[in-house]
C-alpha cells in the first residue's frame, strides 16, 4: 500500500497537522462515558420496562451498525443478514438448553459461531456481485431458515422456548440481560469507530470506491472484504443472541425473517449510511415509530414508507449526514483532516 499523501505531507511540512478529533467529539466522549455509567446503574432504580425496551433499541442498533459496516463503507450490499442473527440465536439456545451451558456466557459463543459459519457461506457469496450478491445472501438466508425448521430438536418450524434460564429469577435475569445488551452496544461502537480509524478502515473506504484502484495500490482486496464480512456476521450472530435471551423464544420465521435486513437498511438510510452515528439515530426512530405507531396497523408500515422516501429525496446523506454537513457534527470522527498549524521555528 502507498503512503497516505495526507500523513506524508503533514510529515515533510512541520507547519502542517493532521487532525483527527473535533471539539464536539471529545465533548461527546465525556458525555457518552457519564451516559454509560448512568445507564449501568439502571437495574437499581429503573423500571424492568425500561430495561427490556432498552435491549430492543440495543439489537436494532447492533444488527443495523453491522449491516452500515458491511454496506455503507464495505459497498457489500446484503439483504441476507438475517441468516446471521437467526444462527447467532439458535446456536446460543442449543448450547444453553442441551449442553447445560449458561445462556449469557453462550451469547457471544453464539456470536462466534456467526462468525465462522460466514467463512464458508463466504465462498458461495463473493461468487456473485452487485444486485446478485444482495438475492445470493437472501437464499442463502433462506436456506438457513429452511434447514433450521426440518431440525425437530429445536421445535422444526414452531419453534421452542428457551429453557435453560428457568432457574434464574426474573429480576436477574432482566438485570443481567440489560448489562450484556449495554456491554454489547459499548462494545460494538469502539471496535467499529477504531477499525475506521486504523489502516485497515481506510483500505476498506478504498475498496468501497473503487476495487481495482485498490488493488493496484497494492490492498489486499479479497483478505479485507472477507474479514468485513466475518466481522458484520459475528455481530449480527451477537445481536441475534442477545435478542432470543431476551425474548426466551425463538422460531425460524422470527429469527430469519428479512424483515430484520430491511428494518436495519430503513435505519441506516434515515440516519446515515456510512457513519456510525447514522445506525444509532436510525435505531432511535424505528424503535420510537414502532413503539408508538405499530397499533395503527397498515397506516404504520405507510408511514415507514413514507419517511423513507421523503429522507431519501430532501436528505440524501440521511439525517445525521444532514446535520454534519450543516452544523459540522461529527461525534465519531474517522476522517483525517490536514491543517496548517504553527510555522516551525527556524533553525
Amino acid at each position: 500500500m502507498t503512503k497516505n499523501p495526507v500523513l506524508t505531507t503533514a510529515a515533510t511540512h512541520p507547519g502542517f497537522e493532521v487532525v483527527r478529533g473535533t471539539a464536539a467529539s471529545r465533548a461527546a466522549l465525556g458525555i457518552s462515558i457519564a451516559l454509560v455509567l448512568l445507564a449501568a446503574s439502571l437495574p437499581f432504580w429503573g423500571e424492568s420496562s425500561w430495561m427490556r425496551e432498552f435491549v430492543e433499541i440495543a439489537c436494532y442498533f447492533i444488527f443495523a451498525m453491522m449491516w452500515n459496516l458491511l454496506a455503507g463503507y464495505g459497498g457489500m450490499v446484503s439483504i441476507g443478514q438475517q441468516a446471521f442473527f437467526g444462527f447467532g440465536g439458535y446456536v446460543m439456545l442449543m448450547l444453553g438448553n442441551f449442553a447445560g451451558l449458561n445462556p449469557f456466557v453462550a451469547i457471544p459463543l453464539g456470536a462466534l459461531a456467526a462468525g465462522a459459519i460466514a467463512v464458508p457461506v463466504s465462498y458461495v457469496a463473493f461468487r456473485l456481485s452487485g444486485g446478485y450478491f444482495a438475492i445470493g445472501t437472501w437464499v442463502i438466508a433462506e436456506v438457513f431458515r429452511l434447514s433450521f425448521a426440518n431440525v425437530s430438536a429445536v421445535g422444526g418450524g414452531s419453534g421452542t422456548t428457551l429453557t435453560a434460564l428457568r432457574g434464574i429469577e426474573r429480576a436477574t435475569r432482566e438485570s443481567v440481560t440489560y448489562w450484556m445488551a449495554l456491554a454489547c452496544v459499548v462494545a460494538a461502537i469502539a471496535l467499529v469507530y477504531l477499525f475506521l480509524r486504523s489502516k485497515r478502515g481506510l483500505a476498506l473506504l478504498a475498496i468501497r470506491d473503487n476495487e481495482v484502484a485498490a488493488e493496484s495500490q497494492g490492498i489486499p482486496v479479497a483478505r479485507m472484504k472477507l474479514a468485513v464480512y466475518v466481522v458484520a456476521a459475528f455481530g449480527a450472530g451477537l445481536a441475534g443472541a442477545l435478542y432470543f435471551v431476551g425474548n426466551l423464544r425463538i422460531s425460524p420465521d422470527a429469527a430469519f425473517s428479512v424483515n430484520w435486513t430491511a428494518f436495519a437498511i430503513f435505519m441506516v438510510v434515515i440516519g446515515g449510511i456510512g457513519r456510525i452515528e447514522g445506525p444509532l439515530v436510525g435505531a432511535l426512530i424505528f424503535w420510537a415509530l414502532n413503539k408508538f405507531l405499530s397499533d395503527y396497523g397498515t397506516w404504520y408500515l405507510l408511514g415507514l414508507g413514507v419517511l423513507a422516501i421523503v429522507v431519501t429525496i430532501f436528505f440524501k446523506q440521511g439525517l445525521w449526514g444532514f446535520a454534519q454537513q450543516r452544523w459540522g457534527w461529527s461525534l465519531f470522527p474517522t476522517q483525517r483532516v490536514l491543517v496548517r498549524g504553527e510555522p516551525a521555528p527556524r533553525r
